[in-house]
């Protein structure tokens, strides 16, 4: 009589990454339900974003690198956050200056549903307060495990579980590059406000860059600047802090 030992259950791929966004965006909320304003959710945030992948890694014996933490490809990833950033942040400019035209020509009620910002602006360059510690909130604790998290560990899992497709600017973007930007958009609703979905559209580019140099370092860089770069124009047009 032959006897077998019972293997315990892993999920697959889609089912691992389904579970894991779920269990990481059902905690942020409570976070904010429990401790409203304070730093507790952005630290939940952060600490799951780092962490759940972790469990499932170690079922595969998996690491940190596996999953495009890594600086094996430094100088590609500097040199293609430089080049994006010099593309991309003048365009954006200019599109947040048609947006702040735009805005107060709208019915009221439709501007408080698109924007956080109320009343007209104008631009007057200028830093925020405490900028220094900005720079490094966005990068270590928000940018970095949101992109470990979304482009590293979720678009990694997502690959193996369905085919890469056309070829776009020298990668090729199935499935997964398109579903990651969306559960990222839908993750930012855990503050329920639907001008947040809007950041579906620079994680596009985040995930171009995580499958362009393998790693998630420059998709971090660049979405740190990003986020730097919207809250020195806020600033600057709307002043407060």
């Amino acid at each position: 009589m032959s006897t077998s030992t019972a293997q315990p259950w892993r999920p697959a791929a889609v089912q691992e990454v389904v579970i894991l966004w779920a269990i990481g965006f059902f905690g942020i909320i409570v976070s904010f339900l429990l401790f409203g304003g304070t730093s507790i959710p952005k630290l939940v945030a952060t600490v799951g974003f780092l962490y759940l992948p972790l469990i499932p890694m170690r079922w595969r014996d998996e690491d940190f690198a596996d999953y495009g933490l890594s600086l094996r490809a430094w100088r590609q990833d500097l040199k293609l956050f430089l080049l994006l950033s010099l593309i991309v942040g003048p365009l954006f400019f200019g599109a947040f200056y048609f947006w702040v035209e735009l805005v107060p020509q709208l019915p009221p009620e439709l501007a408080r549903f698109l924007t956080p910002h109320n009343g007209p602006g104008h631009f007057s360059p200028r830093l925020p307060p405490r900028f220094g510690e900005w720079v490094i909130d966005q990068l270590f604790v928000v940018a970095l495990p949101e992109e470990f998290f979304y482009r590293g560990y979720m678009q990694t899992r997502l690959r193996d579980a369905w085919p890469q497709g056309r070829k776009v600017l020298g990668v090729r973007l199935g499935p997964a590059f398109w579903i990651t930007p969306v559960l990222f958009a839908l993750g930012h609703l855990a503050i329920f406000q639907a001008w947040r979905l809007s950041v579906f559209f620079p994680a596009l580019l985040f995930g171009w860059m995580r499958e362009r140099t393998g790693t998630i370092v420059g998709a971090a860089l660049f979405h740190a600047a990003c986020n730097l770069f919207v809250h020195f124009l806020e600033v600057s047009f709307f002043g407060g802090p």
